[in-house]
């Protein structure tokens, strides 16, 4: 009985030898492997047949089935190897890649043209030893209306605008606190710039509910307002390049005095009976003024030893002006065609 297993062996080493040598494709070598290595292969029926031997003729065809499932393991690994280096040869004839030919450009993002603005607008203020501080968009009701002076009765106040939040938190409707933040931070003397966003119930061509504003103050001995009107008018001369027409109007802010609104020439572009006219107007740009004495006090800064100016812009403001765009919402809209420009 142990000669004919041994020579059924040999009639499946035969067989699938052959068979995995002439076997041209990957599918065909694996359909081989499971016929003649699977469980319901000729060799396993083979070793199943081991029971019916002698304790003698068992390892003598155990390790005849072993040798051949090695070789035919081998066969076929060779076998599959032989082949994928002929699909990879044909692949790479047929997919050729001419790299003579151009490569696809990549798109590189830039700066928003409003981080672009407020960027330029802190080296400036940096070249005139200012430093940057920044304060939380989410504020208390302290530093944003108490500790600036602005009374409980005031319509700053009110539901429709501003964005009150839970936990008497609101959004805070302008960066002046943190005014109050830095005052209780450092001493005097300071020239401090701060950028940031800030929230108002308010949307048309030239508001926004979410917009950011420079917040820029100094606080020393003998500030004056021509202090005041000579840094602005440094700065303007530096952000647009030359001199701009500014004038200053009397205004009034709860957390200053005197106080003034600064408006700025620029030209619009309007099309009468079908004709672009050119004409010039004036655009705020700027509210400010002397610290406010209880400000100051708020603050932790003696008014009676101590004097300072504080002015506020819309950042959007300043770059519609520097880009001649006459509607706010465009830089909030995400049109690449827009942002492409700048």
């Amino acid at each position: 009985m142990l000669e004919s297993h041994i020579a059924s062996l040999e009639q499946i080493k035969d067989e699938a030898l052959q068979l995995v040598e002439s076997a041209a494709s990957l599918k065909e070598i694996e359909d081989l492997r499971v016929r003649f290595l699977g469980k319901k292969s000729a060799l396993n029926s083979v070793l199943r047949a081991m029971k019916d031997l002698t304790p003698l003729e068992r390892p003598v065809l155990g390790n005849r089935a072993n040798e051949l499932k090695e070789t035919l393991q081998s066969a076929i690994a060779a076998r599959a190897q032989a082949l994928e280096r002929v699909e990879l040869n044909r692949r790479l004839e047929q997919e050729h890649v001419d790299l003579t030919l151009p490569g696809d450009p990549w798109a590189f993002g830039h700066l928003h043209p409003l981080t672009q603005v407020a960027e330029d607008i802190e080296d400036i203020f940096i070249s005139m030893g200012y430093i940057v501080e920044d304060g939380p968009e989410i504020e208390d009701d302290f530093h944003n209306f108490e500790a600036l002076n602005i009374p409980p009765y005031h319509p700053a106040r009110d539901m429709h605008d501003t964005f009150y939040l839970p936990c008497d938190r609101l959004l805070r409707t302008h960066t002046s606190p943190v005014q109050i933040r830095t005052m209780r931070k450092y001493p005097p003397p300071m020239a401090v710039i701060s950028i940031g966003k800030a929230y108002r119930v308010d949307s048309d061509p030239t508001h926004s509910p979410m917009f950011q504003q420079v917040e820029g103050f100094m606080i020393d001995t003998n500030i004056s307002f021509g202090d005041l009107k000579g840094t602005l008018r440094r700065f303007s001369t530096a952000f647009f390049g030359g001199e701009r027409q500014m004038r200053f109007r009397p205004s009034y802010f709860p957390f200053t005095e005197p106080s003034a609104e600064i408006d700025v020439k620029w030209t619009v572009t309007r099309e009468v009976d079908g004709r672009r006219v050119e004409s010039e107007e004036w655009l705020e740009i700027l509210g400010a003024g002397m610290i406010h004495p209880r400000v100051m006090q708020a603050g932790g800064v003696d008014p009676k030893k101590y004097t300072g100016f504080a002015f506020g812009a819309g950042v959007e403001r300043l770059a519609m002006l520097r880009h001649g765009i006459r509607d706010i919402r465009l830089f909030y809209e995400n049109d690449l065609r827009f942002l492409r420009q700048f």
